[in-house]
């Protein structure tokens, strides 16, 4: 202990600092922020060292700039030595890590299943003997990984494991905003930068040790380097050093690297050149074939030049500083740089992404081969979050393409990539450098610049035209016998603009061409346009044909997972694929296909609304319009706007969402934007509802459609069939009600989704003649299979059940069916429906003081309701498709507001709460 504190000079409060760190009885995490050279790596150094002592197990991983677009690879350093401990893990964990090694081809992990295996992972591997793990250079780490740290560090409370990191505070880093506990690293006092220079250079020129303390201003790796520098050049000032006069200390350094650099044999520069490029001493590859990083050898006179050290754990040669790699990299010439390079595309022959870097960066010329193993790369990175990586190796690939048609379709995929990502500039400088051979649009020109204008500004006419264009010369082209990717995507995005535009005329113009292409068509394309277009005329069957490609979606690219998403929308079907869009979203917000996963916030958002998990909606849809307005689509930030107003309006937040629809209406309406005017009069037809308005409610649903008819390719028409019908009925239009109801059987509607099935036979039960009638279709209503999962819908038919019987059989039989409607509005916290359905209680003769369940929201009561009946978190969680923590969570905030401390007694207080009401 006393030699490592002596090392450290001017270092007591740090050492302090990590001290306690490292003797806390239980885990937590620490960052240490400073400038470079400001010394973190050896306080890192000297952590690792006293948790050795104290009889901890040390696992470090270093962050390399070059792998910061690749997910998982930093994490790989951290996993790697604590795979002995996967098969203890359950089943589903393993099967995390199995994705993340690369040892199946399974759907990439959201990073909150990623980081609640990491930390199950981490509780064993810290069971007999406790962890720390140090990351230096935290700032190079991959999102996916950094995430993952950030998460599993702000929980280590309790635990016997503890998270150092080490950044630079002049580089952005997703460690800023990981919550996690600093410490910040400062330069050294006068007075210890004396102490630090005389004892490491004893017998200093006076005037050389006053010019190393000026220049070095406290940063101790300047104090360490620069004397021998500036000793070897006698009888020359700083100022006459070329290229070190007038920049920052950290080039200053750089030049004094380079001049050890310039002095070593080639052989040895080269070697150095390759472990540099390679991370070399930073820790194991991700899912490199060898499992360790490229290895330097004879590289000796390198180390006594003082570039170089040894790491104790495994003797390798390691840079002594990331300067210094930098430096062999600036200094390399660009013959050399790419000989190295393919060198090390050699070495990881077996490993497909990083060969593809190393090959990317070796090859000169057109070469066809090269380029087709970075497209597949390209794809493998797609499919696993790193669109900005795919975007990269497709754009070489271009380069490097023989044939005009293959350098055009991959910069077009790079364009569509680009795009996705929300990279709208960079799409159109990639297909604006691929000009068709007649000096027309090309098909991906044309894709960039439509789906440019329509997610940046709402453009839905102008997109559609060009779109259409585009396919007409396709379809004009009697020489091309196939459809290639370009095509096929102007036939998505045709789609696209014809559902935002919502217009008949549009959708039928978009099926004739589409009918007109024939068999060019994809398949899947043609389950996008009937799904998308009027769920009411060609939903039927349409949700096995979903579940069979929903069965392959771990092999899809995230815009394919979207579409397959809107169309399960579509069929009311989301619930059972959430959890891969969320897992998904999760992977793609930050570096991936930014704007898929805008548009799969809004997906998870509907079906949080349709289960009536309303809080939790209202966040997911609040982060869809902060990325939305980050990045400035307009389109997905009004579409947001819409369904936050929706939730206002369910809520009884009238006012809000009055306001929220107003914004939405002017926007979308000047534009043709029919998708969303249509949901901002079925806003106003809730909040009229909420308010009681009945005749309001019916002028807003009959403006989506009129009474006996669904209006055809208006999404809303179908949607709004239960509102219409109880407004109706309410407003005395009675037989409006009952030809609107009939009309949803005649159309088949319980044939296309549950919840349709549900509302149809709610609105043919509230427009029934008979009471027998009646009863007949509650009790259908009841028995639809997953109607459940449409908590709102089924309050308002057992509200209106309970309304009709107690006028017709008295108040005691009305009871159950306004009991069971009072208990979900107040869960789902329906203000304004649970006030009506507790009045209507009043008037059957019930108390209506509130239950002890009252106070739980929907997805409590849920959760709650299952535990009572026995299930595990985990079994819980994954009905619910939610973490055994976060259903932990809530059941800590339910037991309090029933009144319990203990999971045995959820059953009794459940039960009990509906006994009070009964009496």
């Amino acid at each position: 202990m006393d030699a490592l504190v002596r090392s450290l000079v001017g270092r007591q409060r740090e050492q302090e600092a990590l001290s306690s760190f490292v003797t806390a009885s239980s885990g937590q995490s620490l960052v240490l922020r400073g400038e470079i050279g400001a010394g973190k790596s050896a306080l890192l150094d000297h952590v690792a060292d006293l948790a050795c002592q104290e009889g901890h197990q040390v696992v470090r991983a270093v962050g390399v700039e070059a792998e910061s677009d690749y997910p998982f690879a930093g994490l790989h350093q951290f996993l790697y030595p604590l795979m002995s401990h996967l098969d203890r893990l359950d089943a589903s964990h393993r099967a995390v890590f199995d994705v993340v090694f690369s040892r199946n081809q399974g759907a990439p992990p959201s990073v909150m299943t990623l980081a609640i295996a990491v930390l199950d992972l981490l509780s064993l591997a810290s069971s007999q003997k406790p962890l720390l793990l140090v990351l230096d250079d935290g700032q190079w780490f991959d999102t996916v990984s950094a995430e993952v740290c950030g998460f599993a560090g702000r929980r280590l409370a309790g635990s016997s494991v503890k998270l150092v990191v080490g950044v630079r505070s002049d580089v952005p880093s997703h460690f800023d905003t990981a919550a996690l506990p600093e410490l910040h690293i400062t330069t050294l006092s006068e007075d210890d930068s004396q102490t630090l220079l005389d004892l490491h250079h004893p017998r200093l020129d006076p005037k050389i040790r006053r010019i190393v303390l000026d220049e070095a201003q406290g940063n101790p790796l300047a104090l360490l380097e620069l004397p021998p520098f500036l000793s070897g050049r006698p009888g020359r000032c700083v100022e006459e050093l070329p290229g070190y006069h007038g920049v920052p200390l950290p080039r200053r350094l750089e030049y004094v690297y380079g001049t050890r650099i310039e002095a070593l044999d080639k052989a040895v520069r080269a070697e150095l050149l390759r472990g540099a490029l390679d991370g070399a001493g930073s820790g194991m590859a991700a899912g490199a074939a060898r499992g360790t990083r490229y290895r330097m050898v004879d590289v000796d006179a390198a180390a006594l030049s003082g570039l170089l050290d040894v790491d104790r754990t495994n003797g390798h040669f390691v840079f002594r500083h990331p300067l210094v790699r930098s430096t062999v990299v600036q200094k390399a010439t660009p013959n050399e740089r790419r000989d190295a390079h393919a060198a090390l595309a050699r070495v990881y022959r077996d490993d497909l992404e990083r060969r593809a870097t190393h090959l990317a960066a070796s090859t000169i010329d057109p070469d066809e081969e090269v380029a087709a193993e970075l497209e597949a790369a390209a794809k493998s990175a797609t499919r696993r979050g790193g669109a900005l990586a795919a975007i990269t190796w497709l754009t070489r690939a271009a380069e490097l393409s023989e044939s005009s048609e293959d350098r055009s379709r991959r910069l077009g995929d790079a364009a569509f990539i680009a795009g996705q990502a929300a990279l709208p500039d960079q799409a159109q400088r990639l297909v604006h450098s691929d000009t068709a051979p007649d000096g027309g649009a090309s098909p991906a020109s044309v894709a960039a610049s439509a789906y440019d204008a329509l997610y940046r500004h709402g453009e839905v006419r102008s997109s559609r035209r060009q779109v259409t264009a585009a396919l007409e010369a396709v379809r004009d082209d009697r020489t091309c016998q196939g459809m290639g990717e370009a095509e096929a995507r102007l036939v998505i995005l045709l789609i696209v603009t014809c559902q935002y535009a919502s217009d008949a005329v549009a959708w039928q113009q978009a099926r004739e061409l589409l009918d007109a292409l024939g068999d060019r068509i994809p398949a899947q394309s043609l389950l996008y346009r009937d799904a998308w277009s009027d769920v009411v005329r060609h939903g039927a069957g349409l949700r096995q044909r979903v579940d069979r490609a929903f069965a392959e979606a771990r092999h899809l690219n995230p815009w394919d997972l979207v579409r397959l998403g809107v169309t399960a929308y579509h069929l009311d079907v989301l619930g059972p694929h959430r959890s891969h869009l969320q897992r998904t979203v999760d992977r793609e917000a930050e570096t991936g296909a930014i704007a898929a996963a805008m548009s799969m916030l809004h997906l998870i958002t509907l079906d949080q609304m349709a289960t009536g998990e309303w809080e939790e909606a209202e966040r997911t849809c609040a982060r869809s319009l902060e990325l939305a307005s980050e990045h400035d689509h307009a389109l997905f930030a009004y579409h947001s706007r819409a369904y936050l107003a929706q939730l206002a309006a369910l809520r009884g937040q009238v006012e809000r969402a009055r306001e929220l629809q107003a914004a939405v209406d002017a926007w979308a309406r000047p534009r043709g934007v029919g998708f969303l005017t249509q949901i901002a009069d079925a806003v106003g037809i809730t909040a009229a509802l909420s308010e009681g308005d009945y005749e309001s409610a019916y002028l807003y649903a009959i403006g989506i459609t009129a009474p006996g008819s669904f209006e055809p390719y208006a999404h809303q028409a179908s949607r709004t069939l239960l509102d219409l019908v109880e407004a109706a009925v309410h407003a005395g239009r009675a037989d409006e009600a009952r030809r609107h109801a009939l009309a949803a059987r005649h159309a088949g509607l319980p044939d296309v989704s549950p919840r349709l099935a549900l509302i149809t036979h709610g609105a043919l039960a509230m427009t029934a003649e008979g009471d027998e009638e009646a009863a007949a279709h509650y009790e259908q209503a009841e028995s639809v299979a997953e109607g459940d999962g449409f908590p709102f819908e089924l309050a308002r038919i057992r509200l209106a059940q309970g309304i009709r019987v107690r006028h017709s059989q008295g108040p005691k039989a009305a009871r159950q069916a306004l009991l069971r409607a009072a208990e979900s509005f107040e869960r789902l916290g329906a203000a304004a429906w649970a006030d009506r359905a507790r009045a209507e209680l009043r008037a059957s003769g019930m108390s209506t003081r509130p239950s002890s369940t009252s106070a739980l929201t929907w997805q409590e009561h849920r959760i709650a309701g299952l535990a009572a009946s026995g299930l595990t978190n985990k079994e819980i969680g994954e009905r619910m498709h939610l973490s055994p923590r976060t259903v932990s969570s809530h059941l800590y905030r339910v037991f309090p507001k029933l009144g319990i401390t203990t999971r045995a007694a959820l059953r009794d207080a459940l039960g009990n709460s509906t006994e009070e009401n009964r009496g």
